[in-house]
Order: C-alpha cells, then sequence, then structure tokens
C-alpha cells in the first residue's frame, strides 16, 4: 500500500514504550507512514532496549541519545537534537505520548514549526503544579491540533482551559491494549526472582510489590527511610517485591540505607522487563506504587493498588478501579494498610472502552483527520 501521510511517533522513556507499541501495530496496515524518533531519555538499556524487544516495537529509525540530565537541560537537548529530524522528514504531523520531558520538547518544535500535532493520553490533570508531568502534560496539550483521551473527564479537564471539542476524540487507553495483548505470555513471579538471582518464595505465598522513583519520595534521604520502614512494619510479613528503578537504587545508597533493603522484609530486584513487571502485578496480593501507569494497570488486572502520592492525575482508577490513593506521609500509612488487609482492597471494574482497541481507534481516526486536513 502507498503511504499517503507521514507521521513521527515520538518516544522517550518507559511509559511511551507501552504506549507507543499498539499504535505503531495498528499504523501498520493503513495509509499512514510512521517514522519512530526515539529520544533516548531513558538510556538505561534495561528501561529501553528490554521493552522495544518485549513489545515488538520496532527499531527506531532515529535515536537521539539525549541521556539524563535535569529538567531543563534535558528538555533543551531534545529540543536541539530533534529539530534537524523534523526539518530532514517533513512529517503531515507528529504524535507525543504521555508526559515525560520527551513529549513537551518535541511538540514545542513541531508546533513552533507550523507542523501538527497529536497528543495520546491528553487531559489528566493531577492539579499539581509541583510535579513536572503537570507541566509538561498542560503545555502539550495547550499546543496539541488533535488530542486522544483515555477518560471522560479529561475531556472537562481540557475544555475548562480552552480546548475546544472539536479537537478532542475519547479512544480509551492504549496501555490497557498492551496489557490485554502481553497478558498471557508473562513468566511467573517465580521465574521472575529466580531470573534476578533471588529465591523463589514458597509455593501460594502471598506477596506485594513495591516501585517507587518520584522525587518528592526518593530524594530526602529521611522521607525515603520513613517510607521503607513503615513499610516493612506494616506490610505484616508479607514479602515486598521490590524491583529497583535506577534513580532509586542511587538514592538508597547515598543515603546509606542498603542494609534496610536489605532486611528480610523485601526482595530487591534490579530494573525488570515489562513482561517481568507484569507478571508480578498479576499475582500479587496488592501493588505499592509512585507510578501513574501501575495505577491503570493494576486496574486492569484488578489488583489492589496503593498509591504512595497525595493527588493523582488518574482519578478514574480510584472511582472505578482497585486504586487507593494513601498519601506519602509514613506516619498516616498504617491505617490505610489496616483496612487493606482486613478488606481484601478494592476489586473494582475496568472502565470505559479500556477494551483492548484504543490503537485501532486512533489509527482510524488520524486517518480522517489527514483527509480532512488534506481536503481543507
Amino acid at each position: 500500500m502507498t503511504k499517503r501521510w507521514k507521521l513521527i511517533c515520538v518516544v522517550g522513556a518507559r511509559p511511551n514504550f507501552m504506549k507507543i507499541a499498539p499504535i505503531m501495530k495498528a499504523l501498520e496496515a493503513g495509509p499512514i507512514r510512521a517514522v519512530l524518533v526515539h529520544t533516548g531519555q531513558h538510556y538505561d538499556s534495561s528501561l529501553s532496549q528490554t521493552f522495544f524487544e518485549q513489545l515488538q516495537i520496532p527499531k527506531p529509525d532515529v535515536d537521539l541519545d539525549v541521556g539524563s540530565a535535569s529538567h531543563a537541560v534535558q528538555t533543551a537537548e531534545i529540543m536541539k537534537r530533534f529539530e534537524p529530524v523534523l526539518d530532514a522528514e517533513r512529517p503531515d504531523a507528529i504524535l507525543v505520548v504521555g508526559d515525560v520531558n520527551s513529549t513537551v520538547a518535541c511538540a514545542l518544535v513541531a508546533a513552533k514549526k507550523g507542523v501538527a500535532v497529536v497528543h495520546v493520553e491528553a487531559g489528566l490533570r493531577s492539579r499539581d503544579r509541583t510535579m513536572p508531568e503537570e507541566i509538561n502534560r498542560v503545555l502539550t496539550d495547550a499546543i496539541s491540533d488533535l488530542l486522544y483521551v483515555t477518560e471522560r473527564e479529561a475531556i472537562v479537564n481540557l475544555k475548562h482551559e480552552g480546548i475546544g471539542e472539536e479537537r478532542v476524540r475519547f479512544v480509551g487507553n492504549v496501555m490497557i491494549d498492551t496489557l490485554m495483548q502481553n497478558r498471557d505470555r508473562t513468566p511467573d513471579a517465580a521465574s521472575v526472582l529466580s531470573a534476578a538471582g533471588e529465591t523463589p518464595l514458597p509455593p501460594q505465598t502471598p506477596y506485594a510489590v513495591l516501585t517507587l522513583h518520584r522525587p518528592s519520595n526518593v530524594d530526602d534521604p529521611k522521607k525515603l527511610a520513613g517510607l521503607l520502614n513503615a513499610l516493612r512494619d506494616i506490610c505484616r510479613g508479607v514479602p515486598i517485591i521490590f524491583p529497583l528503578h535506577p534513580r532509586t537504587a542511587a538514592r538508597i545508597q547515598e543515603a546509606g540505607l542498603s542494609t534496610l533493603v536489605a532486611a528480610p522484609a523485601f526482595r530487591v530486584l534490579p530494573p525488570v522487563g515489562y513482561l517481568e513487571m507484569l507478571g508480578l502485578m498479576k499475582q500479587a496480593k496488592f501493588v505499592v506504587t509512585d507510578s501513574g501507569g501501575l495505577q491503570e494497570e493494576t486496574t486492569a488486572l484488578g489488583v489492589p493498588c496503593m498509591t504512595l502520592r497525595d493527588n493523582t492525575e488518574r482519578p478514574i482508577t480510584i472511582a472505578q478501579g482497585t486504586n487507593t490513593l494513601v498519601g506519602s506521609d509514613p506516619a498516616a500509612l498504617a491505617p490505610q494498610f489496616a483496612e487493606l488487609f482486613a478488606s481484601g482492597g478494592k476489586r473494582g471494574r475496568l472502565p470505559e472502552l479500556w477494551d483492548g482497541n484504543a490503537a485501532t481507534r486512533i489509527a482510524a481516526d488520524l486517518v480522517s483527520f489527514f483527509e480532512s486536513r488534506s481536503a481543507a
């Protein structure tokens, strides 16, 4: 098939990979040629290459190889390196996903050059401007020509910000597309532990999964120690499987907390791939996290989720799903977890259009979008 339009698809960090995988697949058979640009925002192979392989994402056409830096430096470097790519490729539009620095940086470059911007996972709001991701979300939505949302509340958020409904499409959640396509390919917890050199838990042992990476939770040594101590004490002997984000691993080392996480309560693992993480969550008694994506994935899996944050941009996971916002004050966690152990935790239901077909709807709507622009 002759490809009529060119679309640059941008990824940069782990959450992007799960979102772009079903979109790339859905675009294969249609009239849109997708050019994949990887900014290299996540430079660790365990957070990048492994995900490309497991999710069968095509090798990037362009790798900007930006690497780690402060928010300002990283965003500026992405913009500098993306501009010549945009000039050389001359796409009809660019598509960005999520809320990382790569998302807003590439959207800004395209908008300033008059290239249409498509934002997948638009309209999510935490109302917390101290979160860098919230700034990225608001700015990207403001300059996007086409906005795909995962839940109806996002449409309301965008309307309040003056974004016309003609630019917004409710299509569902591409993260759930990826989960549904891969949930039967996951290893079990014993295999994940064995592969990491850890002794598997005895059969039928209930366990929790923990992830921590947000600066507000890990950058203050006192706060990080308080959270880890509290979780050790209140999880009542339930083993905590703890895949360590590189940022968190560095902060634990700097704070002298390595002995704490070596305690029997924790099973510390290096970063794990998407399939391994999905396998761990599927079998978990509950998940403890400060991640955004895991709030959605646990809802889809029907696994209770305790979110160590004071707010969330994904309120649907609380209203309809399995998520409970427990805050990040170590001293206030005990009652919330007591309720979890007493009730077994929330089970929830699958939100509207979280049916595994969001990417298909996006691909079809993009064709209509390009056709209308061509006609105009």
